[in-house]
């Protein structure tokens, strides 16, 4: 992947993990404390760019996941939810001789989720963790409550089959234009960020490569699908980004009863519309908006409450022993990191600062 300059202070290269050749962003001292960067689903390591090049006195490290960014794109088996990128992680983290350290987790979106599976896959190598607007840990769509208890049994309304297709295919293109709603560079200003925010002209197009990175078809982003008689048509299939992150496969609230259980910061912005208890990419928002033909209404295939889901597992893991605390920042959207640098550095840097 081209790429634009890096910020100052931070660095990068490619390391072949015995998994996949995975590109890693790097900035601070390599003796320094490491806080490995988790980003989400259309996006790249680059994300993390603004707070990795002002992180004090630690290692910072923003891998790009199997198809994104510059890493290598290898099939993704949905059937085992997150827990390919959690495998990745851990080779990586093992590749760079920091296996029997701990690291500070940072998980951004579906990245959350990531963090979580590492966190239940290798507990005692997690010192603390950042949820930065998470997706549920009961995966992305077509669940109905709390509980995550599933709309329809065949997780109908989530999974590949419920992407953009002209997203996905000006995705694909490398399209830049800014022409309609639905082209990158729109969804990313529209819907990564709440407006009136705006990046910087040079960041702007460094952050547009990285949602274009992503890498499209059945194997990767969104995956292959299946159809279903259950509204909306579409169930998940077994490959590729949004099948993985699927309701189907994908659920991380066992991380409530892990036995080493680091203290958790939960960060989210109260104008994030990918992530809400309302979400604008949610089949059960859109049908109660009549965007969606056919809706069961709101009993059957309500909006998915993500954030109350989120909730429910962290009160869950501080009940079993845990602890959490959760920072919501105003008038900010999906990427706090990106959106209020600032006073996410003073979050994140307070919160691992005081961690071992």
């Amino acid at each position: 992947m081209a790429e634009e300059r890096l910020l100052e202070g931070v660095s990068s290269r490619t390391i072949d993990t015995g998994r996949i050749r995975t590109h890693l962003l790097e900035s601070g001292p390599e003796n320094g404390a490491p806080v490995l960067f988790v980003h989400g689903n259309a996006s790249s390591g680059r994300f993390f760019e603004e707070i990795m090049a002002a992180l004090p006195g630690h290692r910072g490290l923003a891998p790009d996941l199997r198809g994104f960014g510059g890493s290598e794109t290898k099939p993704l088996d949905a059937t085992r939810g997150v827990a390919d990128f959690s495998d990745d992680l851990r080779a990586l983290v093992e590749a760079l001789g920091l296996g029997g350290r701990p690291v500070h987790l940072v998980g951004w979106s579906a990245g959350g989720p990531v963090a979580m599976q590492y966190a239940i896959d290798h507990p005692e190598a997690v010192a603390s963790l950042v949820l930065v607007n998470p997706m549920s840990p009961y995966g992305f769509g077509g669940t109905k409550d709390a509980s995550g208890t599933p709309c329809w049994p065949d997780f109908a309304g989530s999974g590949g089959g419920t992407a953009n297709p002209e997203f996905v295919g000006r995705v694909a293109a490398g399209d830049r234009t800014g022409d309609d709603l639905n082209s990158p560079r729109n969804v990313m200003n529209n819907f990564y960020f709440a407006p009136p925010f705006k990046a910087p002209p040079e960041r702007e197009e460094a952050l547009l490569s990285s949602v274009l990175s992503t890498q499209t078809g059945d194997d990767n982003y969104p995956g292959d699908m299946t159809t279903s008689k259950n509204w909306p048509g579409v169930a998940p299939g077994g490959r590729g980004m949004n099948n993985a992150i699927s309701p189907k496969y994908c659920n991380v609230s066992g991380f409530a009863r892990i036995g080493m259980k680091p203290p958790v910061l939960w960060v989210r912005g109260s104008g994030d519309t990918i992530v809400s208890d309302a979400s604008f990419l949610d089949f059960g928002t859109l049908g109660g908006m009549n965007l969606v033909p056919g809706w069961p209404g709101e009993a059957v295939f309500p909006s998915q409450p993500m954030v109350s889901q989120t909730r429910a597992v962290l009160e869950d893991y501080a009940a079993t022993g845990g602890s959490y605390r959760e920072e919501v920042i105003e008038g900010c959207g999906h990427t706090p990191h990106v959106e209020r640098p600032e006073r996410f550095r003073r979050l994140l840097f307070d919160f691992i600062g005081g961690q071992r």
